[in-house]
């Protein structure tokens, strides 16, 4: 019998000061990726926004460092240096190393009114997973500052030298040992302060990038952005909406209610997705909340009075469902109560009941004023919505006759499907191709057991401009939602989803891409939970195969071509594209110097289409998962990403062709 081992005191650990979130950085960050990297600068940001919500800032100055440092200043009041009673420590030393201690737990007289840093741990986990970190307060005259290593005061605060400004500044260095990396992208910081500053109407968020070496998406910024909207919450649904064709202008509106602040800012456009983003304390509520509830229960009821009301809608005719409201809409929701309740340290959904009524009624109210004032713009909102309504209803006959057929629920596969043989969709992948013939190298190629290929013909419906019911009829986007088998729409189910692993595989040229682009569209837009779940992939076959004597490679990009070419003692200038694999041997002493001449060049290859390679060299650079290099796709940032597609696959022209003249320089590879 095993020895049975002892449980007593001694085993219990006891985690001390900031030691715990250094032990699990994950439940105070969210992750220890690129993702939690930056959250540590939004931690010390929404600190300084707090300030400017209460009215004592107006300036907000972010720095990239060449040392790999951030560093935030502030024009607020500065942290409060004097002697805490019950802790006799600064009160600065305390805010920075201990969890739950700052400004925003106290009553009335705490300072803060409403905050984003609800939770008091934002600095202190941001100097816990430091490397070093160093503040400096700037307050009556005087500068005082302290530095820290991985959470643990360095040196008592010091008083030194004179200043006229009043603030904070807090610069850190992230920890290496925690997190996965620590480069900083500019492009992201920048979309969460533009953000900000839509928000906080009279804040200017300026952000500087200092770094010598610079990340290559970040190359396309200037190195300073500022920002700073008088427009607030009116102006950021005109920038969400400036790709696509709006109706009338933004509709504005804010009230002080008893349970806390409620702004919103609306516009209907004529595109067919909804666009709602919510706010609380200035926190973006990823997954929505209370707030929004109230916000979406409002707006279909509101419109549908008035629509009843103004004799839009006869007494015989349904009423104007959700979705038939929201088609189109493009609609911040903030609020800003004292004492908001966030699911996790990472604040992604408000938990305070209270703020459904609220919202509610303020909308209720607020937008039933507007319209009541605004016939016109009310008549083209009607008009959307009703045109929506009839839209919904012919998709249902649309989605019912296929169901009918038994092609939805999966009874009847399409023909051009080479399935797999294995039915555990874990295993399991589909390569979507264009074409019969790389169709052809792809079922040859593949492995039977557990790759079905589903070719493609030509370029599919862009669905930015079309609804669910030109969807269903067009056959290729038909094919595509049968083989994965989750139907579409209300009928969508995750579980029955055939494959984990669904592939975009198209060719390395202009059309490849436009059709990869129509195929990403169609999943964001109807199939967001596969990008979501991470079964989204694109393929990447080889853009060249390099050939010297027997020695054969495949390049992915130009930078590997010249690598490799290098690596055979051959100087990239001296060969040419070609489509022969080996030099032609020619007799006699002057074909013998013209092959030594050959030998010393490769030959290359560029693959314009996957239908020029053998099924075996598909397999090998494309298809294999020992060998093949695949991209999975992911949805970092919504709000870019819907502005991305609105621009590239939407009906507006003008955006497109800005989007054009500022990326042409960029573009590799492009075959004309």
């Amino acid at each position: 019998m095993a020895k049975k081992e002892s449980y007593s005191a001694d085993q219990i650990q006891v985690l001390e000061g900031l030691e715990p979130v250094r032990k699990r950085p994950g439940m105070y960050i969210g992750s220890t990726d690129v993702r939690g990297l930056h959250h540590c600068v939004y931690e010390i940001v929404d600190n300084a926004v707090d300030e400017a919500m209460a009215g004592h800032c107006d300036t907000i100055t972010v720095k990239l460092h060449d040392d790999g440092s951030v560093s935030v200043e502030d024009n607020g009041r500065g942290i409060p240096v004097d002697i805490h009673p019950k802790k006799k420590l600064p009160a600065l030393e305390i805010v920075l190393t201990t969890l739950h201690a700052g400004g925003k737990f106290g009553g009335d007289d705490s300072g803060y009114k409403v905050s984003g840093g609800l939770h008091g741990v934002g600095s202190s986990v941001v100097n816990a997973l430091s490397d070093k970190m160093r503040a400096e307060v700037y307050r009556d005259g005087e500068i005082h500052h302290q530095e820290y290593k991985r959470g643990k005061t360095q040196y008592a605060l010091k008083k030194e030298g004179k200043t006229k400004k009043n603030g904070t500044k807090i610069q850190f260095w992230p920890d290496g040992t925690i997190f996965d990396t620590l480069e900083f992208s500019m492009t992201t910081l920048m979309t969460r302060f533009r953000q900000q500053s839509y928000l906080t109407r009279g804040i200017t968020i300026a952000v500087l990038d200092e770094r010598k070496e610079r990340p290559e998406d970040d190359k396309q910024h200037p190195r300073l952005y500022r920002f700073s909207f008088e427009g607030g919450i009116a102006a950021y649904v005109r920038h969400l909406n400036e790709s696509k064709e709006s109706i009338g202008t933004p509709i504005w509106f804010e009230k002080d209610t008893d349970d806390g602040m409620v702004e919103v800012g609306l516009q209907y456009t004529q595109a067919f997705q909804e666009h709602v983003v919510s706010f609380a304390n200035n926190i973006h509520t990823v997954e929505g909340g209370h707030h929004l509830s109230g916000f979406k229960a409002a707006i279909t009821r509101t419109i549908n009075a008035y629509a009843r009301k103004g004799g839009f809608l006869k007494e015989k005719d349904e009423n104007l469902t959700a979705d038939d409201v929201r088609e189109g809409l493009t609609a911040v929701i903030s609020v800003r109560l004292k004492e908001p309740q966030f699911e996790g340290q990472t604040k992604s959904k408000l938990g305070n009941a209270e703020m459904k009524t609220a919202v509610e009624q303020v909308v209720n109210e607020k937008l039933a004023e507007y319209l009541e004032e605004h016939p016109n713009q009310a008549k083209e909102i009607i008009g959307k919505c009703s045109l929506a309504a009839r839209a919904r209803l012919a998709a249902r006959a649309a989605r019912d006759s296929v169901i009918r057929k038994g092609a939805l629920e999966g009874m009847t596969l399409p023909g051009k499907l080479a399935d797999c043989s294995s039915r555990d969709p874990s295993e399991c992948e589909i390569f979507i191709v264009e074409g019969d013939s790389a169709g052809g190298s792809a079922k040859q190629g593949r492995n039977r057991n557990f790759q079905a290929i589903l070719p493609l013909r030509g370029k599919i419906l862009n669905v930015e401009q079309a609804r669910l019911d030109r969807m269903l009829a067009n056959n290729e986007i038909k094919s595509l939602i049968i083989a994965m088998g989750i139907g579409i729409g209300e009928i969508k189910d995750l579980s029955k989803l055939r494959y984990h692993r669904i592939v975009i595989m198209t060719d390395a040229d202009v059309d490849g891409a436009h059709i990869r682009t129509l195929l990403l569209t169609l999943f964001y837009r109807y199939f967001p939970e596969l990008i979501e779940a991470g079964y989204l992939y694109i393929a990447q076959p080889p853009l060249y195969k390099i050939s010297k004597g027997k020695d054969q490679r495949y390049a992915y990009t130009d930078e590997q071509k010249e690598s490799i070419l290098t690596d055979m003692g051959v100087n990239p200038n001296d060969s040419a594209e070609t489509e022969e694999d080996e030099p032609e041997e020619e007799e006699g002493e002057e074909g013998e110097a013209k092959t030594k001449k050959k030998a010393a060049r490769a030959n290359i290859q560029r693959y314009k289409g996957l239908g020029e390679m053998n099924p075996d060299q598909l397999w090998e650079t494309t298809m294999d998962p020992e060998n093949r290099i695949m991209l999975r796709v992911t949805m970092e940032d919504v709000e870019a990403a819907d502005n991305v597609f609105s621009t590239l696959m939407g009906p507006e022209v003008p955006p497109r062709k800005k989007f054009i003249q500022t990326h042409a320089k960029g573009v590799k590879n492009l075959d004309i």
